[in-house]
């Protein structure tokens, strides 16, 4: 199934405003198990508009438009589709009647234009505006389904979750799981399941690069539930036979969540100490509610003088090895250990860019120190990219190492 999106407004192609529907709309198709092969923005003139349609209906099963529905005279898009498909445009009592009570709740005048948001296509039926005053559209004609949406996004994306999803889903089911995975890049990994991708009609798999981690979502469609299930549990077990030690988790759950809970049930307490990251972990840590139970402290120990002065970095370390090293690393951590009562300690020290990377230490080197009271285990990374987002991989990988620690306990 085929699906196309037409974002209809003069705002979006002037570049006035953020086109953000196309956007969402793909990923919620996607999570349904339709694919979307085409993004058309065209802006607020009737002919354009019409030819839009008819290349759209040539080409997609699905077709969902943006905006369009008010009651201004540039809002065009049920008029251009009822012509279209010759159709004539009815007006609905009940609608009307909803669009003057939204009015006189608000003690205002309601212009005579708004009742043109009553009108429909014949065979139609409305969607549900829960707060706005323009219905949305679905029909469904010729094998072919046409859905208009509200341009507001705030309308556009409750009418989509609460009144398109379950006409979708009519249709057949529809079940979504992710794999996570942490170590392996994007192009690399859709290598070694080439087999599996586009193997059975049923079931997509496609590949997202996040800061450094990769989602595998796979969407299973049919009209047996069993069926699909146990045809996304083959799939995930194949990813897990072969990327065993890169999957953290399943369905997105963030790591650092995951580390909470391992951290919970081995009954340790952990404090962190940055240098390259500014405080970026403990910062993610410390969203999850309850953490207290689990983190102690976090200490920022940017500079030379701040590594001796709070975590007893030995000053000939820095002067032999310097502050990124894998042997600052180990005395950052110990430092933080043995400084407070802490059964965990993780150090991060590196060079996030743009600046201070040599042929030797290059941008993007980062060394890890997980510590306890009996071992201390040094990591080197190196990642690309950006400034801040060698400091966003750092802090995935971090939480990685410890995840991959603490199910060792």
């Amino acid at each position: 199934m085929i699906a196309e999106i037409i974002t209809i407004g003069s705002e979006i192609t002037t570049g006035s405003i953020l086109n953000t529907h196309s956007k969402y709309i793909s990923s919620k198709l996607l999570e349904l198990g339709i694919e979307t092969y085409y993004h058309t923005s065209v802006d607020d003139n009737k002919q354009r508009v019409s030819d839009i349609i008819n290349i759209a209906l040539n080409r997609a099963d699905i077709i969902i438009t943006t905006g369009g529905l008010g009651p201004t005279d540039d809002d065009l898009t049920k008029e251009v589709i009822s012509e279209t498909l010759e159709l004539e445009l009815i007006s609905d009592k009940n609608i009307e009647d909803n669009i003057r009570n939204i009015f006189s709740k608000l003690d205002k005048t309601m212009p005579t234009n708004n009742l043109k948001q009553a009108f429909k296509p014949e065979g139609s039926q409305f969607l549900k505006n829960s707060i706005g005053t323009a219905p949305g559209i679905f029909l469904s004609k010729d094998n072919k389904k046409i859905i208009m949406l509200p341009g507001p996004s705030k309308e556009m994306e409750l009418m989509f979750n609460n009144e398109v999803i379950p006409l979708i889903h009519e249709d057949y089911n529809i079940i979504v799981k992710s794999v996570n995975i942490i170590g392996i890049g994007e192009s690399q990994l859709e290598m070694k399941i080439k087999d599996l991708i586009n193997k059975d009609s049923d079931i997509i798999i496609a590949t997202f690069a996040k800061e450094g981690e990769v989602e595998v979502k796979i969407i299973g469609k049919g009209k047996n539930k069993d069926i699909i299930e146990n045809k996304i549990n083959n799939v995930i077990k194949i990813l897990e036979q072969r990327f065993h030690e890169y999957i953290y988790g399943f369905d997105n759950i963030p790591i650092e969540t995951i580390v909470f809970n391992l951290l919970k049930e081995t009954n340790y307490k952990i404090g962190f100490c940055e240098s390259c990251t500014g405080g970026l972990i403990s910062s993610r840590f410390s969203r999850i509610p309850g953490v207290s139970q689990v983190f102690d402290r976090s200490i920022v120990t940017y500079s030379n003088n701040a590594k001796m002065e709070e975590l007893g970095v030995n000053s000939n370390t820095l002067e032999k090895y310097g502050a990124v090293s894998e042997e600052t690393a180990i005395e950052m951590a110990n430092g933080l250990l043995n400084r407070d009562n802490l059964d965990l300690s993780l150090s991060v020290t590196g060079i996030a860019g743009p600046d201070g990377g040599t042929e030797e230490k290059p941008i993007g080197l980062v060394y890890l120190c997980i510590s306890t009271k009996d071992q201390s285990i040094p990591i080197k990374c190196n990642f690309n990219g950006n400034r801040e987002s060698i400091q966003n991989k750092t802090a995935t990988r971090a939480f990685f190492e410890l995840r991959k620690f603490l199910l060792n306990k």
